[in-house]
């Protein structure tokens, strides 16, 4: 029988009994429980990934299921021959609810109106521009991309989606258009969401080139990887694009760093992921990949081998 370890003794009796399957925690931190029965490790959602070269003590280990979307942080960590599967659809829903109120929060002027409750001030009525009719480009249309489009539809958007190849569309787009498109499309849209994972081929992607196609007064939301965005290219606009993001470079974002102060930024503290849809959500991949193991079949959402 198939050995795994979870995070804490939470995690198992919230999995409650996988047939084929025996469960022990491990944080990753302590010395791993019975090490050369090990087969998964399910590493902590939370926390440093530097003890993750711990799995190097597992000589039989097999698969890291990951609870994050994000994985390019393990990939160092790693075990020759060991595959790695990431928690593709635990967090669409809350990325993608961040992302509408990203979006919603900076066009609608919400921090402003926040700064001005603090000094009890009233500010004069404007005009401004609402979600309705606007034109938004995703940038990335895997899961998450797909869950942003779906609860942006309703808002009376109109939707275009890019991705690393163009291809069919669906029920929301028409067309994904192929990235080598993006410079064409960045100065017809007013909203541009990048939900894309961090690659060689993201990262950097959010340029100064790709800042400088977007329209004047044009809104950018990253809930994808810091470094797929170019930080010094963004406060080097000064304001001319908006920008609501969730995942900075660095990150924490230092005191003092100059985007704090670049007009038009709202900055989140990458909390995309952390809500209550999580857990649920978790529980459920967690159940699937181990019953899939104990009935010795294939794990679904493997994105790499080391």
């Amino acid at each position: 029988m198939p050995l795994v370890t979870l995070p804490d003794q939470d995690w198992i009796e919230d999995l409650g009994p996988v047939d084929g399957v025996e469960m022990l925690s491990w944080d990753i931190v302590s010395e791993p429980p019975r090490p050369a029965d090990v087969v998964l490790v399910v590493p902590p959602y939370l926390g440093s990934r530097e003890p993750l070269h711990r799995l190097s003590l597992l000589p039989n280990l097999r698969v890291v299921q990951l609870l994050t979307a994000g994985y390019d942080d393990v990939l160092p960590s790693l075990p020759p021959g060991v595959r790695l599967a990431n928690a593709v659809g635990v967090h669409d829903a809350s990325t993608a609810e961040l992302a509408v109120g990203l979006v919603i929060a900076a066009l609608r002027g919400i921090p402003e109106f926040v700064l001005a409750q603090r000094e009890s001030r009233w500010l004069p009525l404007e005009m401004r521009p609402a979600l309705a009719d606007r034109h938004v480009l995703l940038v990335g249309y895997g899961s998450v991309g797909r869950a942003v489009a779906s609860r942006l539809a309703p808002f009376e958007v109109a939707l275009t989606a890019v991705a690393s190849r163009p291809r069919a569309g669906d029920d929301l787009v028409e067309r994904v258009h192929g990235v080598a498109e993006l410079p064409d499309l960045l100065p017809r849209h007013d909203v541009v969401v990048v939900v894309v994972p961090l690659t060689a081929a993201t990262t950097g992607l959010v340029d100064a080139a790709f800042l400088a196609r977007m329209a004047d007064g044009a809104l950018l939301v990253n809930v994808s990887r810091g470094k797929v965005l170019d930080t010094d290219a963004l406060v080097a606009e000064g304001g001319r694009v908006r920008a609501a993001v969730d995942v900075t470079d660095p990150e924490p974002l230092p005191a003092g760093h100059p985007l704090w102060r670049t007009p038009n930024v709202l900055v989140s503290p990458h909390v995309g992921g952390a809500t209550s849809a999580f857990r649920p959500r978790a529980v459920r991949l967690l159940r699937a990949q181990l019953s899939a193991l104990g009935r010795g079949e294939q794990l679904r959402h493997v994105v790499a081998t080391g």
